[in-house]
């Protein structure tokens, strides 16, 4: 039985516009809005899920989804550097930022690698398989490119290589551990 999951990047905030490690900032009140006007695009789906930031759980709520929080799809823990600005960080110490670019095994931070992320949201991922119909997700886009690189197994380095765009929809597809890739469709115009 084929499940489709199709998730949702959140409503842009001031983490992204600053280039700051999220800290549970909520959405900007324009970011709410376009996600409430992007709501009648989402097609209907059996289940939904959200990540558990404030972020992702409001606009869930602006989209119009009864979204139960997942643990499994919390984003990146970046421990120490947590609500600093990425600039900051790598001023500070830029071997550190380099070697967490670079390294998917690397966590300078204390907190979580790219590779254990990975490992997360794929194991979430599977866990869906045999369920089949459609489900949404709303979660940061880490956990969305998480999902791509286990859902297409790409090596772990590509992590860095994707981008997702605020309140985008990436759809995957499988059963039995393979999964397709629908490439990120906007939920609202650009």
């Amino acid at each position: 039985m084929t499940v489709r999951v199709i998730f949702i990047a959140p409503s842009i905030g001031a983490e992204l516009r600053e280039a700051r490690f999220g800290d549970d900032a909520p959405p900007e009140e324009a970011g709410l809005a376009a996600a409430r006007a992007a709501a009648a695009a989402l097609p209907p789906a059996a289940r939904s899920f959200t990540s558990p930031s404030a972020r992702c759980r409001l606009t869930a709520e602006a989209l119009g989804l009864a979204a139960e929080p997942a643990a499994s799809l919390a984003d990146l823990d970046v421990a120490a550097w947590r609500g600093q600005r990425l600039e900051d960080v790598a001023a500070r110490d830029p071997q550190a930022v380099s070697r967490w670019l670079t390294d998917p095994e690397a966590a300078p931070h204390g907190g979580e690698s790219v590779t254990a992320l990975c490992a997360r949201v794929g194991g979430w991922l599977n866990g869906l398989a045999g369920d089949g119909g459609r489900v949404l997700a709303v979660a940061e886009p880490a956990v969305v490119r998480a999902a791509v690189v286990r859902a297409l197994d790409l090596p772990p380095t590509a992590f860095w290589r994707l981008d997702v765009r605020p309140l985008s929809a990436t759809e995957l597809s499988g059963r039995a551990g393979r999964w397709n890739l629908l490439c990120g469709t906007a939920l609202m115009p650009v």
